[in-house]
Parts: C-alpha cells; sequence; structure tokens
C-alpha cells in the first residue's frame, strides 16, 4: 500500500512557493523590471498547476481521503472560515490567473493591469491560506 502522508507537506510546500514568487514577481514589476516579472509569474502560475495535479492525486478516490479538522473552540469558526474563503476563491482564481497571465503573454498590458489588480491580491490569498489550512490540519491542532 503507497503511502500519501507526503502530500500535505508538498502541497503547503507549494503553495508557500507560489505566494513567495507572487510577491517577488509584483515587486518586480513595481521596479519596472518586466522579463523578470515575467519570468516570476509563470514560475508561480507553474507552481500553482504542480500544487493542483499534487492536491487532485492526493484527494482522488483511494489515496489521502478526507482530513478532519481536530481543533476545538474557538479555531473551529476560524478554521472553517479560512477554508470556505480559501475554496470559494480557489475555484474563482482559475480563470482569472489563466486571462491575466493570456493577456500578460500576448502584450495586452492595459488590459493585463486592468484584471491582475484583481488577480494578484486574490492568487495570494489562496496560496497563503491554502499554508495556514495546512499547518491547521496537520500541525497546530492534531
Amino acid at each position: 500500500m503507497t503511502d500519501y502522508s507526503i502530500f500535505p507537506k508538498i502541497n503547503a510546500t507549494l503553495n508557500g512557493c507560489s505566494a513567495l514568487l507572487l510577491v517577488i514577481g509584483h515587486r518586480l514589476i513595481l521596479r519596472g523590471k518586466m522579463a523578470a516579472h515575467r519570468a516570476a509569474m509563470i514560475a508561480a502560475f507553474a507552481t500553482s498547476c504542480l500544487f493542483l495535479i499534487s492536491y487532485l492525486y492526493y484527494h482522488w478516490p483511494g489515496h489521502g481521503g478526507v482530513v478532519h479538522f481536530h481543533g476545538t473552540g474557538w479555531s473551529r469558526p476560524v478554521y472553517f472560515v479560512i477554508l470556505l474563503s480559501h475554496t470559494v476563491l480557489a475555484m474563482v482564481i482559475v480563470p482569472l490567473v489563466l486571462i491575466t497571465l493570456s493577456r500578460g503573454l500576448r502584450g495586452r498590458y492595459d488590459r493585463h493591469r486592468v484584471i491582475a489588480r484583481w488577480t494578484y491580491p486574490l492568487w495570494l490569498y489562496v496560496s497563503v491560506t491554502g499554508v495556514i489550512v495546512y499547518f491547521m490540519l496537520f500541525k497546530i491542532f492534531v
């Protein structure tokens, strides 16, 4: 039988790397370093894609399965608010990222900037809350 227990740690690491690359990419474009910004954002996209593949594989029936939250008291509503917002925005962010990336790669920078103002903070939120969910599930409230 295969041990899938490493996958949550891999997923949290990929989310954390994605968040870091997003912040780096954002700082680079603020400094006018377009080529470096492009590289960082493509790396963030690739990292997020790897996360999604790993996440889906882990949660495939017969693999990692469902993990229940064991916290009590105040931590339960906090966890579920974070989880709910993370899950909903994770679904919303996929088309936003694809549109934003497409516009940037095609050189439609005016339209890219308009949507990137929404995509960046939402994508960063999803990446960071993914790491928070991991810590709440596997490190803090076990």
